[in-house]
């Protein structure tokens, strides 16, 4: 017999400390025949990423796993913030950047490192030539008093060992504010990448640009073979008889182009995302596996699945696995490697053979014993909005083992919403989800309209729109859940970080719905992150709300900020003392105002942590922080972690 507990207050049997020992943030595969690497964050070391390396011997399986990046580096840049694109590999040697310096530098594979290019620039996007003479890379140049430039340049390589420290890179490509996706041909004599200007993102439009390439260099001057102001084109790649693919949504998704001199000409036509909002460099959804076939993650309804396509018939063939997210695809050798995850286990680095059988797992995100009668998968659900639009969800109702709640009462409700916000939730499974359905809460993670993963016209429709679309969606699903008597109307809380924040106090300052919330590092004027923050983002909002100075007016409406008045809701604020992002200042400004209005909030800052929480006992602070808010809000017991006072709250003993 289960045992009868308020729901929000169940025993679960995972913790905060679960989450993080032993935890990894898993990304970025390179497969060459013999060897597969892939990027990997550490929590418990403070965040530090390394480059791993497994050895394959002749059958494909790992005979040996260590890392290839030097002993105490930390792999990261900060290009745009976010990064990408940190490491490449080849012939014995790893170039890298390292976020202790920020400088780009090499060694041998598992050796010690040293600095290369001068110090001042960051570089991210590192690639390789295929002769291993040339690196590649995007460098984000700075420049006093001006947004930093962003160019393409060449590091020449010597024939053995590295280059001298303090090599001038070549400049290759300049002139636009973004470039991306350098990729050469398989035989090193052609030249390929991206490059778009503000106010575009690199899912509103991008343009591919080529050039013929030599031994020394640069052979042609650079062209513009496709692409545009309102075609996104995504991961550039030359197939092994020079043919120049990428993926473009000019017909509304996604899908495969050859690149020929007469324009782009579509392989095949699927309502399927088979590339991705870039918010990251070294984004990897497709490979080839053949001379006429390609191996790609397809979104469909947002959810991914590992998929061939052939490039003579355009036939899109699913490849059968349990996995609900796919990223990071690569193939080499016969053999294909992605991260992925499934509906019940942690997100994983993958590596099969192309002949059909489900890849194998050699490395796990995370190493957790929960029973199967305690997983929650999620239920798609699509939700119909303001004006009859539809919007969708993963629905994840409370689910314990061991203990069930009262009869008649019904559950919580946490919404969360994604950051970007053109990015989007995942079904896969994650133990952030897990730690609240199994303590109780009906857990909504919503892709409202703007979210990836359902075509380019549900993207576009938070153009201009954002602040009150996304949120009217939000505010749909509570609704609708509250209505079908499944959550408590009156204990519904929403959450979300970054721009997910901002929904966040956007639907707690502008409507009545939630009861609660807790913004990560979220947005409150919209004013002050178009002037403070960094460049790649400095433009978007123009798309999202509007140009300035005309559409100020909108911007003021919109901003949480802006009406303390209405904002009369409680709310925990977990805040990066390091954001560069969406600065500390802002969330600073929206605790007085709860503080000036005596309304029960928290606010809880971070040392050393930027845009996201890489360490692991601010991750862990978080989550139990969050929790015991709601706990004071809505009424059910839980521990008090020692860095969080909720004010205008008498706290338990």
């Amino acid at each position: 017999m289960k045992e009868i507990r308020p729901f929000g207050s169940w025993r679960s049997p995972l913790g905060s400390a679960d989450l993080v020992r032993g935890a990894l943030r898993l990304s970025a595969t390179h497969l060459e025949d013999h060897a597969l690497y892939w990027l990997e964050g550490r929590p418990s070391e403070g965040g530090r990423q390394v480059v791993m390396l497994a050895e394959l011997d002749g059958t494909g399986d790992v005979s040996r796993l260590s890392e290839a990046s030097p002993p105490g580096s930390h792999v990261r840049t900060r290009v745009h913030e976010y990064g990408g694109g940190e490491y490449a590999v080849g012939q014995g040697w790893i170039f890298y950047v390292d976020d202790a310096d920020r400088r780009l530098h090499g060694a041998s594979i598992g050796g010690s490192g040293r600095p290369l290019a001068p110090a001042g620039s960051a570089f991210a996007d590192l690639t390789l030539s295929p002769d291993g003479r040339w690196l590649l890379l995007v460098e984000e140049r700075p420049r006093e008093g001006r947004e930093p430039e962003n160019r393409l340049v060449a590091l020449p390589l010597p024939k053995s060992g590295l280059p001298v420290e303090g090599a001038t890179p070549r400049v290759i490509a300049s002139g636009h504010d973004f470039y991306a996706s350098p990729t050469f041909s398989p035989r090193g004599d052609r030249l390929a990448w991206l490059a778009w200007d503000h106010p575009n993102m690199p899912w509103n439009g991008t343009w591919l640009e080529t050039l013929q390439w030599r031994s020394e260099g640069p052979g042609s001057s650079m062209r513009a073979v496709a692409g545009g102001p309102s075609e996104s084109i995504f991961q550039p790649r030359f197939a092994a008889d020079g043919r120049l693919f990428a993926m473009s949504d000019r017909s509304g998704w996604w899908n495969l182009v050859c690149v020929t001199d007469s324009g782009c000409e579509p392989v095949h036509h699927h309502p399927a995302e088979l590339g991705r909002p870039q918010w990251v460099f070294g984004l990897s959804s497709w490979a080839f596996l053949g001379e006429d076939e390609i191996v790609a993650s397809a979104t469909v309804s947002g959810v991914d699945q590992l998929v061939r396509v052939s490039l003579s018939t355009g036939r899109m063939s699913p490849i059968e696995t349990p996995f609900r997210t796919v990223g990071a695809v690569e193939a080499a050798g016969g053999r294909i490697a992605c991260i992925a995850g499934a509906a019940d286990r942690p997100t994983g680095v993958y590596l099969g053979s192309v002949d059909p059988g489900t890849p194998r797992c050699i490395r796990e995100s995370a190493s957790l014993d929960l029973p199967e009668t305690g997983i929650r998968r999620a239920e798609a659900r699509v939700f119909v909005s303001e004006a009859d639009r539809e919007t969708n969800a993963f629905l994840y109702p409370p689910r314990s083992a061991t203990v069930e709640g009262p009869a008649g009462e019904r559950p919580p409700l946490l919404v969360k919403t994604h950051g970007g916000p053109t990015a989007a939730a995942s079904s896969a499974f994650d133990p952030r989800i897990q730690f609240w359905t199994s303590r109780g809460f009906f857990v909504a993670d919503v892709n409202y309209g703007g979210s990836a993963g359902f075509g380019r016209a549900y993207r576009d429709r938070l153009h201009e729109a954002w602040g009150v679309l996304d949120v009217e969606d939000c505010l749909a699903v509570a609704r609708s859940l509250a209505d079908e008597s499944r959550v408590d109307p009156t204990r519904l809380a929403i959450s979300g970080g970054s721009a997910g924040g901002y929904t966040t106090l956007c639907a707690l300052t502008f409507h009545d719905v939630f009861a609660a919330g807790a913004s990560h590092y979220g947005i409150g004027d919209l004013e002050a992150l178009a002037r403070d923050t960094h460049k790649f983002e400095s433009r978007y909002t123009d798309w999202l709300v509007g140009p300035l100075p005309g559409a100020r007016a909108r911007y003021r409406e919109r901003s949480p900020i802006r009406h303390p008045d209405r904002l009369a809701r409680p709310v925990i604020f977990f805040q990066g003392l390091e954001d560069r992002v969406v600065p500390p200042n802002q969330t600073e400004a929206m605790v007085a105002v709860l503080a000036a209005r005596d309304i029960p909030h928290a606010y809880v800052a971070f040392e050393g942590e930027g845009h996201g929480f890489r360490r692991a006992e601010n991750i862990r602070t978080a989550l139990d922080g969050e929790l015991y808010f709601y706990s004071r809000v809505f009424g059910f017991e839980a521990p008090r972690p020692e860095r969080v006072r909720v004010i205008g709250m008498r706290e338990r003993e």
